[in-house]
């Protein structure tokens, strides 16, 4: 559960880092995720998940 909570709580750092650093370019990137293709946005979601489960597997061994 620990795992799981540190992995959230750095999303969210991450992600807060890049709202208050770039604005602009994060409205940007969602104006583009508006008009992309469900299938490639659902292949880079599975891509970023194996991504993240690798990172915390390496991370906790």
């Amino acid at each position: 559960m620990t795992t799981i909570l540190l992995a959230l709580g750095l999303v969210l750092a991450a992600e807060g880092l890049l709202y208050a650093l770039a604005p602009g370019f994060m409205r940007d990137v969602l104006a583009k995720l508006q008009t992309s293709d469900v299938d490639t946005l659902r292949i880079g979601g599975v891509v970023s998940l194996a991504a993240g489960v690798v990172l915390v597997w390496l991370a906790r061994s």
